[in-house]
């Protein structure tokens, strides 16, 4: 199976992008198959495409997270981007790449806009990647960053107030998975969660993982290469903060409103359909907004696709519905 008949899915403004992308950089390997840093710098320099005109901030900056040795985190960079007319609170936004790619510098556009439609600040922890360094310590660095985010930024003015996380793929599985451990641990508790298009399981058999196999975009192959630079050999598949979707009832029906957001051609479709049933199935009102035509990670996209800015608009109508509670 190849990836052409699912092009027809693609609506007309996610079919041009692509092959304006395909026209002006020709053919390129498959990151995942490179050494590790290799992959890292040709991803960073595709996503320096969707990084251009970016929105304006009343404060751009880095911030710090110490190493918490109770945790195991390592010194954390938080990249911090602060909207004009900001409300008390903020976003720790976890950026996506296969828990292995990616920084906050690929994602700040998105990251930028998102910040702009909450009225709150943005706060990107740079945390550890995979396979240098296997869960959990990516997870770590983000529950270290959650926990000390408004006690490093005060320098920014971002004052004390709901604190909300979000992510995006290998991103929303972080975020979700900080939510379930800071709940565990009964420590302040997350606001809510923006969850985009993330990856919930480590089982490769779901329904979209077999429509989307090959692709466009993420494939399945790619996804397993991922998992397995996160995981090794271990077998993850009982432990919710690496496949939150196992977590039980009594856990998630305890967690804070969750808005998820699920592309419509993207092998990690299902993983957000099956959490949105469990979720559901225990009386709880959480979203799930399936934004058709589109492939995983076309929120990076928003400098030229409408659905990506209208996903995020909806984002940040969510989010300030969650701060509204607190």
């Amino acid at each position: 199976m190849n990836a052409a008949p699912h092009m027809s899915r693609l609506s007309p403004e996610m079919a041009a992008l692509l092959d304006r992308v395909a026209r002006e950089t020709g053919p390129q390997p498959d990151p995942t198959t490179l050494p590790p840093a290799q992959g890292r710098a040709l991803t960073a320099q595709g996503n320096r495409r969707w990084n251009r005109d970016l929105p304006e901030m009343a404060a751009v900056g880095d911030a710090w997270v110490d190493a918490d040795e109770s945790l195991g985190s390592a010194r954390v960079r938080l990249k911090v981007l602060v909207p004009p007319d900001h409300r008390p609170g903020a976003v720790i936004f976890v950026h996506g790449g296969g828990f292995a790619f990616c920084s906050p510098e690929t994602h700040e556009r998105c990251a930028r806009v998102l910040a702009l439609e909450c009225s709150l600040p943005v706060l990107l922890p740079d945390y550890r990647l995979s396979p240098e360094y296997p869960y959990p310590a990516g997870l770590m660095d983000v529950v270290a960053a959650f926990r000390s985010a408004f006690a490093v930024t005060g320098a920014f003015r971002v004052g004390h107030g709901p604190l909300i996380l979000a992510g995006d793929s290998a991103g929303a599985n972080l975020a979700l998975a900080a939510t379930l451990h800071e709940q565990a641990a009964a420590k302040t508790a997350a606001a809510g969660a923006l969850l985009f298009y993330g990856t919930y399981a480590g089982s490769f058999r779901t329904q979209s993982y077999r429509d989307f196999e090959n692709g466009p975009g993420l494939t399945t192959a790619k996804m397993q290469r991922y998992w397995h630079w996160y995981v090794g050999h271990r077998d993850m598949s009982a432990d919710p903060l690496a496949c939150p979707l196992v977590a039980s009832d009594e856990t998630l029906k305890a967690l804070p409103p969750l808005h998820l957001m699920a592309a419509g051609v993207d092998p990690l479709l299902s993983d957000s359909i099956l959490l949105h049933a469990r979720l559901k199935s225990l009386g709880r009102s959480d979203t799930l907004t399936v934004v058709p035509g589109v492939t995983h990670g076309f929120l990076q996209n928003t400098c030229d696709l409408a659905a990506a800015r209208e996903a995020l608009v909806a984002a940040g109508v969510a989010a300030k519905r969650m701060a509204a509670r607190n």
